[in-house]
């Protein structure tokens, strides 16, 4: 059942022997694979104009199905959406003929994924709240966006080693939701997947991640995954059965929170706001969840005079007029224009730093 909801996941397609269009040649020097998956190729790039390095998702449309395309178009709209500190950004989307490429923040150091197989009993209770906490701010957003992710995974949070962060990435199950209706799409990994996915039923969207968070802060402080058997049958059985070990190591308010989200009925699963002033999670820091709500680069915390020095800067470059870069972000384009700026201001905000 593993990822059958015909989404792009895990970086989804291979681009046909390096045939990459015109389109996309003179803005960005492709460099190496990152990774590959059914339909897509992630390619570490340079951006031309700046020398900034990124990441660059390049989607093979031709070999999409309606369904595939569909969640495919849904990817793009969640990541406009979703622009948080806590989620990797969407710089620009360049589609063409036969493919799509999306341009995407570039982390520096792996996925959590990684990262926890490399501490073997699992992480510092501390260290894991750190994280936990971060991947609750970006899941809280989205929700309150009415974007589900529906494939929440250590594989999907990629590290920002530099910064100190970790980002969500690949919305290629998310979808948007109305509260109180119920999805019918199942989707995910099966040892990620809350149970009522499992079990075929329409399901309560914002409840499905809540579970998949359990699941994550579990593998944080413990190193494994807590439903992950010799094969799929019995891990399906531990899933619906709720049934994990917590080693003796892990403190009470710990085991209690991991606890009040790997619930079996979704209705008794404790909610994002519940989780975010659980004690384990608000413990030895007074941040509210709320505080982090600013996009990454809001156009207030770059002072006027970097603004026109960047915009004149991008005038002098010949990638456009002053009014269309000033009218591009204006409308939130997602093209090359916004793309050059944005990457110009985070490289001007970290040297601020």
């Amino acid at each position: 059942m593993n990822n059958n909801c015909g989404g792009v996941g895990g970086g989804g397609i291979v681009a046909g022997g390096g045939a990459y269009d015109a389109k996309i040649a003179g803005l960005y020097d492709l460099l190496d694979t990152l990774g590959s998956g059914h339909f897509a190729v992630v390619k570490l790039a340079r951006h031309v104009f700046t020398g900034e390095k990124v990441a660059v998702k390049v989607i093979d449309k031709s070999k999409l199905d309606e369904v595939s395309k569909s969640h495919l178009f849904q990817e793009v709209r969640c990541m406009k959406l979703v622009q948080h500190p806590n989620v990797v950004r969407l710089y620009e989307v360049i589609d063409t003929q036969t493919k799509l490429y999306l341009i995407l923040e570039l982390g520096d150091g792996g996925d959590l994924y990684d990262y926890i197989m490399r501490h073997e009993s699992g992480l510092s209770e501390s260290l894991a709240r750190d994280y936990f906490r971060q991947i609750v701010r970006a899941i809280s957003y989205c929700h309150r966006l009415h974007v589900v992710h529906r494939d929440l995974k250590p594989e999907n949070v990629v590290f920002f080693e530099k910064l100190g962060v970790v980002k969500l990435t690949d919305f290629g199950f998310s979808n948007k939701f109305c509260p109180g209706q119920k999805l019918e799409t199942s989707c995910g990994s099966l040892a990620y997947s809350a149970p009522e996915i499992l079990l075929g039923d329409s399901y309560d969207a914002p409840a499905v991640d809540v579970w998949s968070l359990g699941v994550i802060l579990y593998m944080l402080v413990c190193g494994q995954a807590p439903f992950q058997e010799a094969n799929d049958s019995e891990t399906l059985t531990m899933i619906m059965d709720c049934k994990y070990t917590i080693p003796s190591h892990i403190s009470n308010a710990c085991k209690r929170l991991i606890g009040r989200m790997l619930v079996r009925e979704p209705e008794k699963r404790a909610t994002l706001a519940e989780i975010a002033t659980d004690p384990w999670v608000t413990a030895g820091e007074g941040i509210a969840v709320e505080d982090f709500d600013t996009p990454l680069v809001a156009k207030e915390q770059l002072s006027e005079d970097d603004r026109s020095a960047i915009v004149q800067r991008m005038v002098n470059g010949s990638i456009a007029t002053k009014e269309q870069i000033l009218d591009s972000l204006d409308k939130n384009d997602y093209n090359h224009i916004t793309a050059t700026y944005y990457l110009l201001a985070e490289r001007k905000l970290r040297s601020n730093r």
